[in-house]
């Protein structure tokens, strides 16, 4: 059996969940606790009773202690440092979202991981729910017809503190990458072109534009629309954003919540009419494994195990920062952003 020797970098609060589901696998054991705030390393360390060194360099830690895989839960703005690192020292890489903070970096990360012949992979943990895999295989199966327009509405009052408060576009770079993967995830389709308005509502504590509507064209000839706040006070909706499909047969819905979704499909058998009568249809939930981090992480892992790409494999995950850096780019210049070349 393999036994992956992790190297963890980055030890602020997301970094618990990396470690806690570390210290539950029988083949994986850290080895190495890193970030540049030497005591973050050394507060993980108790938290959780690790005895492996502590480190503020991720290439010392990595030669001291044969680490085999890096967890990157650092901010955004290091990603490319530190997944640059890992890979040159012979590291796989599971990381936190998102994958960099330009398409150059993302770019040259894929390259990176390719010419080590390593793995780089993205937690993209809202993929992994049984609620979204319902509600995507409805739509594969043609229930409501060939899929036009799909609406994401997502509206979180976020009182973070720390980074998210003084970066530029916090809603975009930071959160809305889940909501595009997702996207992607339910049409199985990918990006064509983006036309975006992001701004700072009345109200809001971040710096940065904390809002933004988004406009997809996506490949399979559906548009995809995106309304997002995290200066929402008042009316919440799910982390995993409100849903609707809108299909030549019908409308499939998806509140975000752990209950099924459900369809309304035009009935058989009916008269013309102004309006046509419709049927409501709520599949079963089917997906029996682990939800959330744990359900990626799952994925990521038993695609090392078995040498293949994971579900959110570079490769793939560029087409989401993809959404994420065309929509910055839209909104900075005014203009709709061409994604096809991606």
């Amino acid at each position: 059996m393999t036994t992956f020797k992790i190297a963890l970098a980055g030890c602020g609060g997301m970094a618990n969940h990396w470690v806690e589901y570390a210290l539950q696998r029988p083949d994986t054991e850290i080895v190495a606790l890193m970030d540049i705030f030497p005591e973050q390393a050394t507060r993980m360390a108790e938290r959780h009773g690790l005895t492996c060194g502590t480190y503020t360099d991720l290439a010392e830690a990595i030669r001291e202690s044969k680490a085999n895989l890096v967890f990157d839960v650092t901010i955004p703005a290091a990603r490319y440092d530190v997944c640059m690192t890992a890979l040159a020292n012979g590291c796989d890489v599971l990381s936190e979202k998102p994958m960099a903070v330009s398409l150059t970096e993302a770019q040259d990360m894929i390259r990176a991981a390719d010419a080590n012949a390593r793995a780089y992979a993205v937690m993209q943990n809202r993929r992994f729910h049984p609620s979204i895999r319902a509600y995507r295989d409805l739509i594969a199966e043609g229930k409501i017809g060939k899929v036009g327009h799909l609406q994401a509405d997502f509206y979180i009052g976020a009182h973070f503190g720390g980074f998210r408060d003084t970066m530029d576009s916090p809603l975009l770079l930071d959160m809305a990458i889940h909501t595009f993967d997702q996207a992607r995830f339910i049409l199985g389709a990918d990006p064509v072109s983006v036309y975006c308005h992001e701004f700072n509502p009345p109200g809001s504590w971040y710096a940065g534009n904390a809002s933004a509507i988004c406009i997809y064209e996506m490949s399979d000839g559906s548009v995809f629309c995106y309304q997002g706040s995290w200066c929402a006070e008042g009316a919440n909706t799910s982390w995993e954003a409100n849903w609707r499909a809108v299909g030549s047969q019908g409308t499939a819905l998806w509140d975000g919540s752990d209950g099924p979704p459900a369809a309304d499909i035009v009935a058989a058998g009916q008269e013309p009419n102004f309006t046509l009568r419709t049927e409501r249809e709520t599949p079963g939930l089917t997906y029996a494994g682990k939800t959330g981090h744990y359900g990626c992480f799952d994925e990521m892992f038993a695609a090392l195990q078995e040498g293949r790409r994971a579900e959110t494999d570079c490769h793939d995950n560029i087409k989401s920062i993809a959404m994420v850096l065309g929509a910055l780019e839209s909104a900075r210049t005014g203009t709709k952003i061409d994604l096809s070349r991606i």
